[in-house]
């Protein structure tokens, strides 16, 4: 059972790029994920559930440790959040509580997101010496994995209260993110979120005309 896991267990190639079964499938139920939550549907949680089971497992192999400790935050989220989301309404999520945030609110949630990167990262930077026994070798990237996984905090954490800044949020890890996998060799991942990238534009263009609609419509009543 455990052999699946491996990043060695190849499902097939490429254009010459061995491609694991863990990395496929995680990120096809990801990808899968990211739409359904453009769509503002409520099955993006339980789908996105199984994807972090699969990409902990993926990013624990390749030595991105911020990463792998990224999943473990989406999950209990994303139990939170299909919670969060079913209080409102079923399918499709019930578009007047898309909102969005003060000036106030953006500059303290981008402060603190920066502050607590770089703390990460430096923490990440000397994991294999703090904890030798879990994570034996150096992580790689330390600075720029830790951004793009406690900037996902904040976005992911944005997007549970329906706010569009989330997804400015997104798109910069999809930048981000597109450079890091690739030069990591996880190419598959570094499509993903080009892929990805698309779907956060066409997400912030969706909430950003249901929130203004929605706004539209709470003044003419």
């Amino acid at each position: 059972m455990w052999k699946f896991f491996s990043v060695n267990n190849i499902a097939f190639t490429l254009m010459g790029y061995p491609m694991s079964y863990v990395e496929f499938i995680g990120t096809i139920l990801y990808l899968w994920s990211a739409w359904l939550v453009a769509r503002r549907r409520i099955l993006t949680w339980p789908v996105g559930i199984v994807s972090v089971l699969l990409y902990m497992a993926l990013f624990y192999q390749i030595r991105l440790y911020s990463d792998m400790l990224e999943q473990v935050y989406y999950l209990i989220t994303s139990i939170y959040g299909w919670w969060q989301w079913s209080k409102s309404s079923r399918t499709p999520v019930n578009s007047t509580s898309f909102r969005y945030s003060s000036q106030r609110y953006i500059i303290r949630f981008l402060a603190l997101t920066l502050v607590i990167s770089f703390v990460t990262g430096t923490l990440m930077s000397r994991i294999d010496i703090i904890l030798p026994t879990f994570f034996p070798e150096k992580a790689s990237f330390p600075y720029l994995d830790a951004l793009t996984t406690i900037m996902s905090f904040t976005a992911n954490w944005l997007m549970i209260e329906k706010r569009v800044e989330s997804w400015y949020y997104w798109i910069v890890v999809d930048l981000l993110g597109i450079g890091l996998y690739y030069v990591k060799e996880v190419r598959f991942i570094a499509l993903l979120y080009v892929i990805l990238l698309g779907i956060a534009i066409n997400g912030l263009v969706s909430w950003h005309q249901i929130t203004k609609k929605s706004a539209i419509a709470q003044k003419i009543k």
